[in-house]
């Protein structure tokens, strides 16, 4: 079956039509079409497509699609296979089988097309030249496992990167080396002189010599002595015990989860598998262990299927360890526990990875340490120079809320440490087990930011402002406050679904309660009942700190600007609900466990007085790394953040005219903790505060934050509000993709009223733009307007709807700073 249908990539008319491969490369968010003379030349910078077709004599054609990620591809081509590996799928009747192939980790199929294997090329694929530009000849070291199909990967040239269970190839300018291992099997090696002869075929023209070298023949003839010369010179290769079958465990118990349209997982209701349980319609995942399929129905609808490969990266600390946490649960935080988080974001022509350290607040003190340890020691061993965050129980800031879009908070806990302090302790164990008494205040902005916490199981904790479920074992109830919005009833439902799908709730409006409604929580008291007021925007405040010899002093910087964040210093940015500790490259602080401490210290000063709490989100932030939702607080230019050399340097080089060295800048003395101060090379000193108490909603007062494109480490597909997040604009530009593609034009209220003017950035400068009503304008609209300018959507507004919303004319709003103008945006939903 070749495509033919119209809303499919023109790059893959006719694909299917004819037996064999065919391939594309994702270049410049297109699919550019491989010859046959590269099939097998993969480069680590790029994703590519892969249709295999077999025809059979009869039947109909037969397609398997594979979406090939390289190492350094970066999570905007990720996301564009993955999403043409579906389109693909569609236009071939949904009858495929995808795969997703990760460099160094891809399947036995994938492999056995590319006979006898694959060496990825480091760089991009070119295809108007065809080639990487400038590669040159270089030498390798490369490892070969496998007896049937062989897994290549490139290590380090060095005498240590050797064994003796494993097969090596030593590709020279002139000579070809192949070192087996003394434990290696006689299949590795004779897979592996396949790959020598792929290697001189392919890299040398036929014309190099082949040298073996046998593990633990001394130097006794010129081939031998040639090989170790290489590597400095013979010395023994430690000893090691053979590789040994590891014994099987117990087989993983193998669940079955349906994927709703908001991404949910719902456990099926059967241990039983069978084919008839999955629904045509409906797509499934299949957790076995080790490994997970996902299933998708023929009428499924494409961003159905988007939304059932993405997920989350989140581990607990337990003890000494970090568990990662089954797909299911990662969306399920205890009180009593502390978890890890990893982001990943495409930044500015590199993936950038950000980290939180969330501490509950009933756990305990060794955890919360840990739990900065472990984000230390994952940031020591990533990439790049990641942003760093600690964030404590309801004092989140709404960038982590986003990330997780769903997030239920329960009481107790299900770490080690906490099941052992409140049994000394003698405290009750609170931990939600789905079954006892428990009460939920429901809370958040769209179904994109939406929380569930578990409170105390008393009246007081109600508040007119929420919403709230009441679950026993019996029944369970919707408590609806008189203050609550039409939103808020939304989100109810949905948590509703998540929390207890099972039981059909009683829905109960303020005021007319039933005394078993009552009685569930002991008894009728006295709850807060007045609206809560959103806390007013307040202008961020810079300071350099300064800690010559011990003594730490701060200084503010006024009407600041980028040019402000110099090199050689050590910045905060004060936000009021959060604060960045920005490092310059050229600084005396040493690790970004000194970074945090030193935001411990300035929360403790309370410069401004402002009552900022020891439990206020902080970022650790380095230069050329900025994120979005950082550099939004300034007229960014990137040039000026990649620049090289001292603020002298770079200064000078301004002025001389000369260009920007774009590359972005290193610190190689970096470590994300400090060994000085962590004798046992992990645990890290910082004490986070142990205060018990609970605030509002975090997510209530929250005016919001930028928000724009990103994905996550494993998957791809966000949704259009985290894309908002991490996007590498830092103001926000014409993303039409947070626009329903498929929306029919909008029509505007009425040609009178579209007729006139509008000044739309207090330029100056006249736009003619439509009028349309604000719930069609909001970005969490059911009904979205197409084709205007979404990053002025506030534009669009009437005189009176703005004037409603913002409180303020449009010449007064444009007049306020641009970071100001983008907070008040979010805060009303329109940027």
């Amino acid at each position: 079956m070749s495509l033919h249908r119209k809303d499919t990539d023109s790059a893959f008319e006719g694909a299917g039509s004819k037996a064999g491969l065919e391939i594309w490369c994702i270049e410049n968010l297109r699919l550019v079409p491989v010859p046959k003379s590269s099939h097998g030349k993969f480069y680590t910078g790029n994703a590519y497509i892969v249709l295999k077709t077999v025809l059979p004599k009869t039947g109909p054609a037969q397609h398997e699609i594979h979406y090939w990620l390289g190492n350094d591809t970066n999570k905007v081509d990720s996301a564009f296979a993955s999403d043409k590996a579906l389109e693909l799928d569609a236009a071939l009747g949904s009858c495929t089988v995808q795969y997703r192939e990760l460099q160094g980790l891809e399947t036995g199929k994938f492999l056995s097309y590319f006979k006898p294997c694959i060496i990825p090329v480091e760089g991009l694929y070119s295809s108007h030249q065809g080639h990487l530009n400038g590669e040159t000849y270089k030498f390798s070291l490369l490892t070969c496992k496998g007896d049937h199909v062989v897994h290549i990967k490139e290590v380090p040239f060095s005498r240590s990167s050797l064994n003796h269970n494993d097969v090596f190839i030593l590709d020279t300018a002139s000579k070809i080396f192949l070192f087996s291992g003394c434990n290696s099997s006689i299949q590795e090696r004779a897979k592996a002189l396949e790959v020598v002869q792929y290697i001189k075929e392919n890299n040398h023209g036929g014309k190099c010599e082949v040298a073996t070298i046998e593990d633990g023949k001394f130097v006794g003839d010129s081939d031998v002595g040639e090989f170790w010369s290489l590597f400095g010179g013979f010395a023994p290769i430690p000893r090691d015990s053979p590789s040994s079958v590891q014994k099987q465990s117990d087989a993983p118990s193998v669940k079955l989860f349906w994927i709703t349209t908001q991404g949910k997982l719902c456990q099926t209701g059967t241990d039983s598998l069978n084919k008839k349980i999955l629904e045509t319609d409906k797509c499934y995942m299949l957790d076995c262990g080790a490994e997970i399929f996902v299933w998708m129905g023929r009428q499924t609808l494409i961003s159905e299927r988007k939304t059932s490969i993405s997920a989350t990266e989140v581990w607990r600390v337990n003890g000494d360890e970090l568990s990662l946490l089954p797909v299911p649960e990662q969306t399920k935080f205890y009180s009593g526990d502390c978890y890890v988080v990893q982001f990943t974001y495409p930044g500015n022509e590199r993936d950038e990875n950000l980290f939180y350290a969330w501490i509950g607040r009933r756990s305990v003190m060794e955890d919360r340490r840990d739990a900065i340890s472990h984000m230390n020691a994952i940031v020591d061993s990533t990439k790049g120079d990641p942003v760093l965050a600690q964030a404590v129980e309801d004092k989140e800031p709404v960038q982590f809320f986003l990330i997780f879009q769903t997030l239920i908070i329960f009481k107790g806990g299900m770490s080690k440490r906490y099941k052992k302090f409140i049994a000394e302790k003698g405290i009750t164990d609170e931990t939600y087990d789905g079954i006892k008494t428990a009460l939920f205040r429901v809370q958040g902005t769209s179904p994109q930011n939406m929380q569930a916490i578990e409170v105390d199981l008393v009246s007081s904790s109600l508040n007119s402002s929420y919403c709230y479920i009441l679950q026993t074992e019996t029944f369970i109830f919707t408590w609806i406050g008189s203050l609550s919005s039409t939103r808020d009833h939304d989100l109810l439902d949905r948590m509703l679904e998540l929390i207890n799908p099972t039981l059909q709730p009683i829905s109960v409006r303020e005021g007319s309660e039933p005394d078993i409604f009552w009685n569930a929580l002991g008894g009728k008291a006295e709850y807060p009942k007045a609206k809560e007021m959103k806390q007013c925007v307040e202008d961020p405040h810079l300071f350099t700190l300064n800690t010559t010899e011990g003594d730490f002093k701060v200084k503010e910087i006024y009407n600041f600007s980028q040019d402000d964040l110099t090199t050689e210093d050590v910045l905060v940015l004060d936000c009021h609900r959060e604060i960045y500790v920005w490092i310059g490259c050229h600084s005396s602080v040493g690790s970004k466990q000194e970074a945090l401490t030193l935001g411990l210290k300035f929360l403790e000063m309370d410069v401004l007085v402002e009552g900022l709490s020891l439990e206020t989100p902080i970022y650790i932030v380095t230069e050329g790394h900025e994120p979005p939702f950082f550099t939004r607080f300034f007229e960014w230019d990137p040039s000026k953040a990649n620049m090289h050399g001292n603020s002298f340097e770079r200064k000078l080089a301004i002025l001389k005219g000369k260009p920007h060295n774009l590359e972005v800048p290193t610190r190689n003395s970096w470590k994300a903790y400090s060994r000085e101060t962590t004798p046992d090379g992990l645990r890290s000193k910082s004490v986070i505060s142990n205060g018990l108490g609970r605030s509002g909603s975090p997510a209530s007062s929250v005016s919001g934050s930028n928000s724009k494109s990103s994905t996550n480490q494993l998957f791809s597909s966000p949704t259009p509000i985290v894309r908002k997040l991490f996007s590498g604009s830092p103001h926000g530009s014409a993303d039409e993709s947070l626009v329903s593609a498929g929306s029919p034009a909008a029509e505007p209220r009425s040609l009178s009223q579209s007729a006139g003017f509008i000044q739309a950035d207090g330029s100056g400068d006249c736009v003619n733009l439509l009028i349309y009503p604000y719930e069609r304008l909001s970005v969490i609209s059911s009904d979205p307007v197409a084709g205007i300018d979404v990053t002025k959507r506030e534009a669009y507004l009437s005189d009176e709807d703005f004037q409603d919303k913002f409180g303020m004319t449009k010449r007064a709003f444009y007049e306020l700073p641009k970071w100001r103008q983008n907070k008040l945006k979010m805060s009303l939903h329109l940027f």
